[in-house]
């Protein structure tokens, strides 16, 4: 039930329920519970262990009224503008643009961020608490003590609670899936894994770590210490990672065991967001190494699962120059591949990533057109595509015209791939 207060400056709301399920809308949707302090400037968010989630001003000065700030479990804070709705929506297949505040292949340019009312915001939120907690002094002892733990949490306190995430995962995941966005990427990173099987010359996010699946016992430490982080907000979460970067390399079995694992930690059929959902990295070669009994197993867990796989290209001259170790009848076997796995298991999305850029040699389009396009019959609802630019903040008319030409060619729902990381 929800708890409010106000006086003359400011209120504060507890056990505000927000939807309980993520949903592709136009306007600002706010999930799971939280708590509110409003001022006349500002609006701040809290979750249910009393740290900052979201901020927006309110005064003349910020961006747009329909546009806020978000940190994640990572301590980043990044800036959700609407940046026209229809053109992001083309673009991601999400009606808001997670803006970040480190280089990524955002075409869509903006730099929101360093904007001066959205900076000022970012620095002062602490002094706003504090004002509201001195003014507080006939609040009922409930509304106190929930504004007294927040202020706990200041900006270094968060800042080392995301360093012990990172180090309880075994480093800070570079990169999560695309599909992540189906979740706004809120989720629990559980590494199962480090290293990729690949060292691709082209990739900006992979580290060169050689291949190593985790232990179960080592997996099962995890969990144990991902509860104690989250606390009472794990109950906010209906979402895993399971990393890094093929963590299906790590083996059908141990994906198996470590959902259904995490479903029993976190208690996931209780969560106050509805439906599970599981995402992972797989690679050509763990596919082709996994069974369709694996797939079989997963259809009967609890999970809606996505699996993205890094195709690249196509056409061999491309795979070469990126130093792509595979062939193209390898990357059309596992598109092929992927088709069917999509077309028989109802709660099974496998998706796939390709490069994106200017210079790439003249067979890369034609190729990919070929896979997405003459290969398939007919449109498919399932499967997206997700185009990635190789250089970095490089925003151009041209790249965001090229992608629109490619998605309308293709039979799969093609976006553009917003490299984000926790």
């Amino acid at each position: 039930m929800t708890i409010s207060w106000h006086n003359d400056d400011f209120s504060v709301r507890l056990a505000v329920m927000g939807a309980r399920r993520y949903e592709k809308v136009s306007y600002p949707l706010y999930y799971g519970e939280y708590g509110v302090v409003e001022t006349a400037d500002c609006l701040l968010h809290f979750n249910r262990e009393n740290e900052i989630i979201r901020a927006k001003g309110k005064g003349a000065d910020w961006p747009h009224r329909n546009e806020w700030l978000k940190r994640t479990l990572g301590d980043d804070w990044l800036y959700y503008s609407t940046g026209g709705y229809t053109g992001v929506f083309e673009a991601l297949g999400e009606f808001y643009l997670p803006n970040l505040p480190y280089p990524t292949n955002n075409l869509l340019g903006g730099h929101p961020l360093r904007d001066q009312s959205v900076r000022r915001l970012i620095d002062v939120w602490p002094d706003v608490l504090a004002e509201c907690q001195a003014a507080a002094c006939d609040a009922p002892e409930e509304i106190k003590e929930f504004l007294q733990l927040c202020l706990t949490n200041k900006p270094e306190k968060l800042a080392a609670k995301a360093q012990a995430v990172f180090a309880n995962y075994g480093g800070r995941p570079s990169v999560l899936p695309p599909d992540a966005r189906h979740v706004d990427y809120q989720l629990i990173p559980i590494g199962i894994s480090s290293g990729c099987l690949y060292k691709c010359r082209f990739c900006e996010v992979k580290n060169r770590m050689s291949f190593q699946a985790a232990t179960e016992a080592g997996i099962a430490r995890r969990i144990e210490r991902l509860k104690t982080l989250l606390g009472a907000d794990a109950a906010n979460y209906n979402a895993v990672f399971l990393g890094d970067h093929d963590a299906l390399a790590a083996g059908g079995g141990l994906v198996i065991e470590t959902l259904a694992r995490a479903w029993r930690g976190f208690h996931l059929a209780d969560a106050i967001m509805l439906g599970a959902s599981a995402f992972l990295f797989a690679s050509v070669a763990s596919l082709a190494a996994t069974s369709d009994d694996f797939f079989a197993e997963l259809a009967r867990l609890p999970y809606d699962t996505y699996i993205n796989i890094g195709l690249e290209s196509a056409d061999q001259e491309t795979l070469d120059s990126l130093g792509k170790p595979i062939s193209v009848r390898e990357v059309e076997e596992t598109f092929a591949r992927m088709q069917s796995l999509n077309d028989r298991w109802p709660k099974l999305e496998l998706t796939a990533n390709f490069v994106f850029d200017d210079d790439l040699p003249d067979g890369h389009y034609p190729a990919f057109l070929r896979l997405t396009r003459d290969s398939l019959p007919r449109r498919k609802v399932k499967g997206s595509v997700y185009l990635s630019p190789l250089k970095f903040d490089q925003p151009s008319r041209l790249k965001t015209f090229d992608f629109h030409r490619l998605k309308v060619a293709s039979r799969l729902p093609t976006f553009l791939y917003l490299i984000q990381r926790l």
